[in-house]
């Protein structure tokens, strides 16, 4: 429910940065005017589109790997290696919650020009993607943990063979 909400919200953030951005350039050129505030908002839309498709793609075991261990290592390696990765991703993930956090804290005092929100919101997104992916990956090592399958990324061959 999460995951499906989070990219909802990640397709909506592009949608919507896609039709500001089109209307700037409608206003610039064709009615010779400009839109002070579109910069500003595609930058944080595009911030949070970023962010909460990057935790999507933890859950659903998108994220970057190395793989080629997998193939020559026993099974049980496997599981270790796969264990040890998702476990990088959630030190990863914990450290944008962290850093995210300061981040968000230090600079909510300060204002954004034009758009007059606070300047936190400039890291909410890194702060709001690094609580998500490290939920995702708490999932997954307990899932990993407890021997329930865990969502590991389709193989090419298997997503190929599924569409055919």
């Amino acid at each position: 429910m999460l995951c499906r909400l989070s990219l909802w919200a990640a397709g909506l953030g592009l949608v919507a940065m896609t039709v500001i951005v089109f209307a700037q350039v409608w206003w610039r050129y064709v009615l010779n005017d400009s839109l002070l505030w579109v910069e500003p908002v595609a930058i944080l839309l595009m911030s949070w589109f970023i962010f909460l498709g990057s935790a999507v793609g933890v859950r659903e075991s998108f994220h970057m790997g190395f793989e080629i261990l997998l193939y020559v290592l026993p099974d049980r390696a496997g599981t270790v290696l796969k264990a040890l990765s998702d476990l990088s991703v959630l030190l990863f993930s914990l450290g944008m919650v962290v850093y995210g956090w300061q981040l968000m804290a230090r600079t909510w005092d300060s204002s954004l020009p034009v758009v007059r929100l606070p300047g936190g919101f400039t890291y909410m997104p890194l702060f709001v993607g690094g609580v998500l992916m490290s939920l995702f990956m708490l999932e997954h090592l307990l899932n990993r943990l407890s021997g329930r399958r865990a969502v590991d990324r389709p193989d090419a061959e298997d997503v190929l063979m599924s569409e055919a």
